[in-house]
């Protein structure tokens, strides 16, 4: 379906959701600028793109300096004549307690995590107030809500996440540009690759973990970023256009109950 055609979407991070969210806008008519810092991933995502014949062009981005976003707003504008959405994905996630955690990590992943929203926003919104409207999706975590421990960086910008969404939407009604919070629970990417790895134990393969982490949610099993990439598509759509200034938690149950049995 054709949902996104005539529609110019810039999307940070090419790898897991990011990448996932770049296709199925692509897929359904709209022309992507997806911005990443990893070569490789780049790399691999323009030759995916071109195999498909999908509008996605990657463009080597660190989302979290300025003049890098300013420019990357400016060539989506210039090249494709505007911006109409944008899906903020990229994100690190280091590991440690606020004693543990050096200060330039937590400055990195505030940095990624929270500052690469407002720099999107910051060059992206009278943009699109020119295109007469749009819609942003921000991805957080079900981190932002209930956290493990350890995590004390990452789970400050998903909580950060949620506030800074709901104060773009309102900030930003007016010009017709909805923003939304997406918060998955576990999902098949290099970051929860990365995670498999630092808890996975010794011995334990990544699947194996993963089947661990599954365990953990109702359904049953961790979720594809091809199924958080259907509903960040919802909510960059004009299907919801009623839908502005909520975090829309996709889970598989992980927050629905408590851990007592």
């Amino acid at each position: 379906m054709k949902d996104f055609t005539g529609k110019v979407a810039l999307i940070t991070g090419t790898t897991g959701i990011g990448l996932a969210s770049a296709i199925r806008l692509a897929q359904g008519g709209a022309t992507v600028l997806a911005c990443g810092i990893d070569e490789a991933a780049n790399a691999a995502l323009a030759l995916d793109a071109a195999a498909r014949d999908l509008a996605i062009h990657p463009r080597k981005t660190d989302v979290s300096v300025a003049a890098e976003v300013e420019a990357a707003v400016a060539e989506a504008v210039s090249r494709f004549g505007g911006l109409d959405i944008i899906i903020n994905a990229a994100a690190v996630h280091p590991f440690g307690t606020v004693v543990s955690t050096e200060f330039e990590t937590w400055q990195r992943c505030m940095a990624v995590n929270v500052g690469s929203i407002y720099l999107t926003a910051h060059f992206g919104v009278p943009e699109m107030a020119r295109r007469g409207g749009g819609a942003i999706v921000n991805i957080s975590s079900v981190q932002g809500h209930n956290c493990q421990q350890n995590v004390a960086a990452y789970v400050a910008t998903k909580g950060a996440i949620h506030a800074l969404t709901r104060a773009m939407a309102l900030d930003h009604a007016g010009q017709k540009i909805r923003v939304n919070s997406v918060s998955p629970g576990s999902v098949r990417t290099p970051l929860l690759e990365l995670a498999a790895r630092t808890y996975g134990g010794e011995g334990v393969s990544v699947e194996q973990a993963f089947q661990r982490f599954g365990s953990a949610h109702p359904i049953g099993r961790i979720g594809e970023p091809e199924e958080v990439a259907e509903l960040v598509a919802f909510l960059a759509s004009d299907k919801a256009g009623f839908c502005t200034g909520c975090d829309y938690r996709i889970d598989g149950g992980l927050t629905a109950g408590i851990g007592v049995k």
